[in-house]
């Protein structure tokens, strides 16, 4: 389970002194708890490793965004600290789908929906994240479906 390779990655970075990968990997356990904490009274539990997933793909979406961000600002130190993170992060996500391997299940997808035009857009995300659910991020999901339905 991707927890069980948390833990021991936190004990290994602080074992080695890794400060900034000990920091990275408690804000990840911390992000996973509050979520958990969130979930206790939802009436659905969705398996460990895809919240786990979902956790950590939200949290380098934040990153990402916060790259961006700083480099508008001119504060590359900012950026490259919150790149290291995404680094530290993307160690945990299960592998995601090459570029090619993605198109094809998406046309897969559409041609089992019979989409066939931008309205169907959310039937086909539907069903993008019921089968490949962590194996592709959402934004690049969508962006992969949109251009195949337009």
């Amino acid at each position: 389970m991707i927890r069980d390779d948390i833990k021991a990655a936190l004990v290994g970075a602080m074992k080695g002194g890794d400060k900034a990968a000990t920091q990275t990997i408690r804000l990840i356990q911390s992000a996973i708890k509050n979520r958990d904490i969130e979930l206790r009274t939802s009436t659905q539990t969705p398996d460990d490793d895809a919240l786990v997933t979902e956790v950590l793909q939200k949290m380098i979406k934040q990153r990402r965004e916060s790259v961006e961000l700083y480099r508008k600002g001119a504060r590359e130190e900012l950026a490259a600290v919150e790149e290291a993170e995404i680094a530290v992060i993307e160690r945990f996500l299960p592998a995601q789908l090459s570029e090619a391997e993605a198109s094809a299940a998406i046309q897969s997808i559409i041609a089992d929906t019979g989409a066939s035009s931008m309205k169907d857009m959310g039937r086909v995300m539907t069903e993008v994240k019921a089968r490949l659910g962590t194996q592709i991020e959402p934004a690049r999901a969508s962006a992969l479906v949109k251009s195949a339905l337009s």
